[in-house]
C-alpha cells in the first residue's frame, strides 16, 4: 500500500450530512437541466423512459453497495481506494483511471451547457469562451477552500432544486398523455440502447460523495445519510423533469429548436417558452435558475475530480505533485489545475454528446470494478469493520454489476469509435503505469 501520509497530504474534516446531501445532489443536478434530452433524440419518449427505469435500478443497488465501502474505507480516492485494497495495484489503477476519466470529462460537457444557457441572455458571447471562464472561476473557488466551495455548492443546489420544482409546477398541468406517446419509439428498441448514456447522465457522479469521505465529520454515519437522501431526491426530480418536459408538446419540442436539426443544450427553457412564451418572467427566471443547476454540478464534480486526482498523486500512481495540498488553503490545488487543463482541451472540441458518452464509459467501468471490489473485500476481509452493510446481499451488488455490464456492452456496440477512444486512454495510461511507475512503487514499498 501507499506510504504514510504526511502533514502536507492531509485533508481537513469539515463536512456534515446536509453538506453531503448538497454535494450529492449538486454533482448530478445539471443532468436534469440539459444533456438528458439528447437521449430523446436517440430513443424517443419510451426509449429513454425504459433506459431511465433500467438505470434507476442500477443506481439504487450500486449506491447502497458503494456506501458500504465508503463507510468502511473513508478515503479521498473513493473507488480507487476500495479497488486497490480489494483487487490489488493493477485493477486498482484501472479503477482509479476510469474514475478520473469520468470526473475530468463530465465538467467540460457541463461547461458547454453553461455556455448554452448563458448565451440565451447574451447571444453575442461565444459559448466556448463562457465555458473556459467558468473553469477559471470555479477551479479558483475550489482551491480557496473546501468549506467555501461546499457552502457555495449547498446554496446553489437548493436554488437549482427550487428551479426544477418551479418548472414542474408550471409544466405538469399542461402535460397531455398523447404527447408522451407521440413518435414514442422512433428508432425501435435499439433506441433504448442508444439512450443509455443519457439516462445515466441523470445520475452521473453521485458516487463523488465518497471522494469527500476523508473530509467528512463522522463519515461512518454521515456518508450513508448523504448518499441515501441525495439519491432519493434525484430519482424524484428525474421523474418530474422528464415527464413534465416531454409531456408539454412531445419530445421533439425539447430536443430540436425551431428550424434546426441540431439538438439543444437548453431543453427546459424550450418547454417553458411553449407554455408561457419567451418574454414571460417565468421563462427568464427558469433560465437564470438553470445556470445555478449547471454551476452546481460543474463546481461539485470539479471538487470530486480534484480529490480523485489528488489520491492518485498521493499514492504515487501519478506525479507526486498532484498528491500535495496547498499549504495555505489545505486543498489539492495542483490536481485541480491539471484537471482544468484537460477539461478545457475537451471543451474546445465542441462535442458535448461525445464528451458525455466518454464520461459515461468511465462511470460504467468504475461501477463494474467497484462491484467486483465489493465482492473481493467481502471475501478477503470478512472481519473489516463495516458501519453500514448493504441490504439484500448479494442481490444488490450483483444487480448493479449485471446492469452495469449490460449497459457497457450496449454502449460499446452503439458507440464503437468513442469506446475505442476511451479504452485507448485507459490502456495507454495503464501501459505508462506498468512501464514507468510500477517498478518504482515496488522498490519504494518493498512488496507487491
Amino acid at each position: 500500500m501507499s506510504q504514510q501520509t504526511t502533514s502536507n497530504e492531509q485533508l481537513k474534516k469539515t463536512l456534515g450530512p446536509f453538506m453531503l446531501w448538497g454535494l450529492g445532489v449538486g454533482y448530478v443536478i445539471s443532468g436534469n437541466y440539459f444533456g438528458w434530452n439528447l437521449g430523446l433524440a436517440e430513443g424517443g419518449t419510451w426509449g429513454l423512459a425504459i433506459a431511465v427505469a433500467f438505470i434507476i435500478v442500477m443506481y439504487i443497488t450500486f449506491t447502497f453497495s458503494y456506501t458500504e465501502m465508503a463507510c468502511a474505507i473513508p478515503k479521498a480516492g473513493g473507488a480507487f481506494a476500495y479497488a486497490e485494497r480489494g483487487l490489488g495495484r493493477h485493477l486498482g489503477f484501472l479503477t482509479g483511471m476510469a474514475q478520473n476519466i469520468e470526473f475530468i470529462f463530465a465538467p467540460p460537457a457541463i461547461a458547454a451547457g453553461i455556455g448554452a444557457y448563458f448565451s440565451i441572455f447574451f447571444p453575442q458571447l461565444d459559448v466556448i469562451w463562457i465555458g473556459i471562464f467558468a473553469y477559471f472561476i470555479f477551479t479558483a473557488l475550489n482551491i480557496s477552500g473546501l468549506q467555501v466551495a461546499a457552502s457555495f455548492e449547498l446554496f446553489i443546489t437548493i436554488v437549482a432544486v427550487g428551479g426544477l420544482i418551479l418548472f414542474a409546477t408550471v409544466a405538469l398541468p399542461e402535460v397531455e398523455l398523447k404527447n408522451l406517446h407521440q413518435n414514442a419509439l422512433p428508432n425501435g428498441y435499439m433506441g433504448v440502447v442508444a439512450a443509455i448514456p443519457f439516462a445515466i447522465w441523470f445520475f452521473l457522479a453521485i458516487e463523488g460523495v465518497a471522494n469527500v469521505a476523508e473530509e467528512t465529520i463522522n463519515p461512518q454515519k454521515n456518508i450513508l445519510i448523504g448518499f441515501g437522501t441525495a439519491l432519493l431526491t434525484l430519482i424524484v426530480l428525474c421523474v418530474l423533469t422528464f415527464t413534465s418536459a416531454a409531456g408539454v408538446a412531445g419530445w421533439e419540442a425539447v430536443v430540436f429548436p425551431e428550424g434546426s436539426t441540431e439538438p439543444s443544450d437548453s431543453p427546459l427553457p424550450m418547454a417553458m417558452a411553449l407554455i408561457v412564451g419567451s418574454d414571460h418572467i417565468l421563462y427568464q427566471l427558469l433560465t437564470f435558475i438553470a445556470l445555478f443547476g449547471l454551476v452546481a454540478s460543474f463546481n461539485g464534480i470539479i471538487l470530486a475530480a480534484g480529490r480523485s486526482t489528488f489520491e492518485f498523486g498521493r499514492v504515487g500512481y501519478a506525479p507526486r505533485s498532484f498528491g500535495r495540498v496547498n499549504s495555505r488553503f489545505k486543498t489539492p490545488a495542483n490536481a485541480l489545475l491539471f484537471n482544468m487543463a484537460i477539461g478545457i482541451i475537451a471543451l474546445l472540441t465542441g462535442k458535448t454528446g461525445e464528451i458525455i458518452t466518454i464520461a459515461v464509459f468511465g462511470a460504467l467501468v468504475l461501477y463494474i470494478l467497484s462491484m467486483v471490489s465489493f465482492f473481493a473485500l467481502r471475501r478477503k476481509e470478512p472481519d473489516m469493520v463495516r458501519p453500514f452493510k448493504v441490504p439484500l446481499y448479494p442481490l444488490f451488488p450483483a444487480t448493479a454489476l449485471v446492469i452495469a455490464i449490460i449497459s457497457l456492452v450496449a454502449m460499446i456496440i452503439y458507440n464503437f469509435l468513442l469506446a475505442l477512444i476511451f479504452f485507448a486512454m485507459l490502456i495507454g495510461a495503464y501501459i505508462f503505469f506498468r512501464l514507468f511507475i510500477y517498478k518504482h512503487l515496488e522498490k519504494e514499498n518493498g512488496h507487491a
